[in-house]
Parts: structure tokens; C-alpha cells; sequence
């Protein structure tokens, strides 16, 4: 019987234990004819599962950083079929680590009772020098630490993080009169260049 613990999202869609962690995870036995894994251990470049439009438009972003996911296995299934919303996640240190709050993962349609909990707290994993620096980040009045995107690299799960500060009312005015002004210039020049067109 596969116990639960602590794993690290694999490129197949499973999931294998952390160093120095015993567990057995939800992947296909030895042997058997797994068709997912397969197509997955090919899968290159980066799919964009989920995107967090609120929070560019609700904070400024100082910087970004990629960040991956301890997931259970039904997490990355349900993660490549597109069954997450980030909307309302966030990352907060937690005994001097990062985790990621509030990020809904729906249940793995075909799993069973190690299917996870949609809204469970889950471990981020970057260096520990990267760590460090953001956690002194944080502590800064105003800063806090968003997921822009979920997406696959490469057939690993990873999330874009972004350092950043809250706007005030002001600065979302001036920012949505910006790209209110953007798209009409756009719009201008589409149309200039159209009628040149015709011409």
C-alpha cells in the first residue's frame, strides 16, 4: 500500500520521494504500459497552465523567480489538464521555508484515496541562497510574494514567482488609463495602416 509523504513533481507525472525521504507515489508498476509517461518524458519547452492577470494588475512586480512544486502525483495530472486556478495563491515563509497557500488544484478525476486536498499547502523549492534573499524581501513594509503563471518547463512543474508591492488606487487608475491609451494608439495605427493599404 503507497504511503504519503514529502515528493518532487517527475517529468512522467508521478512523483518521487524528497533526499533522505522513503515513499512509493501513484505511478504505473514497473513494466506496465504507461502511455502518459511516455508522452510526457518527450514533452519540451514551456506550457503555461494558469496565469494570474489580478495580480499584475493589483501589485508592481520588483522582480521575478521560478520556483518548483512538491506535488503529489494526482496534482500533476490534474495540473496537465489544466484543472488550477492561482488567483487567489500566495507564498509566505513558514519555519524558513516557502509555501504556496490557497493555490486550488481540483482532485485527479480518476484517482482514488490518495487523491490530494484541492487547497493544500504546498513546499516551494528553490536554492537557499534564493530563500534567504527573499525572506529578507519580505520583511520590507509592503512587499509580498505572488505566483504570476503555473506552467510546465520542460515536463517539470514550475511556478513564476514575482516580489512585489501592493498598488495603491492611484497607481491602478494610472495604470489602467495606460493600457486604455495603448490599445487606442494601437487602434490608430491599425487603422492608418490599413487605409495606406488600400491606398
Amino acid at each position: 500500500m503507497a504511503s504519503i509523504c514529502s515528493t518532487v513533481t517527475d517529468p512522467d507525472g508521478g512523483a518521487r520521494p524528497r533526499a533522505g525521504g522513503v515513499c512509493e507515489d501513484d505511478r504505473a508498476p514497473h513494466g506496465s504500459d504507461d502511455s502518459e509517461g511516455a508522452a510526457t518524458a518527450r514533452e519540451t519547452g514551456r506550457k503555461v497552465i494558469a496565469s494570474n492577470k489580478k495580480a499584475r494588475h493589483d501589485y508592481a512586480v520588483l522582480r521575478t523567480y521560478e520556483a518548483g512544486l512538491v506535488l503529489a502525483g494526482t496534482e500533476v495530472k490534474s495540473l496537465r489538464a489544466g484543472y488550477v486556478s492561482i488567483v487567489d495563491a500566495f507564498a509566505q515563509e513558514h519555519e524558513g521555508e516557502l509555501m504556496l497557500y490557497n493555490l486550488h488544484i481540483a482532485e485527479y478525476g480518476f484517482g482514488s484515496w490518495t487523491n490530494h486536498a484541492p487547497r493544500r499547502t504546498r513546499k516551494l523549492l528553490l536554492h537557499r541562497v534564493e530563500i534567504d534573499r527573499i525572506l529578507a524581501k519580505l520583511r520590507e513594509p509592503g512587499n509580498a510574494l505572488v505566483p504570476l503563471s503555473i506552467y510546465f518547463n520542460e515536463g517539470w512543474a514550475k511556478v513564476e514567482l514575482a516580489l512585489a508591492r501592493g498598488k495603491r488606487e492611484y497607481d491602478k487608475r494610472q495604470a489602467l488609463a495606460e493600457r486604455d491609451a495603448n490599445r487606442e494608439i494601437a487602434r490608430a495605427l491599425g487603422r492608418h495602416l490599413k487605409g495606406r493599404t488600400r491606398g
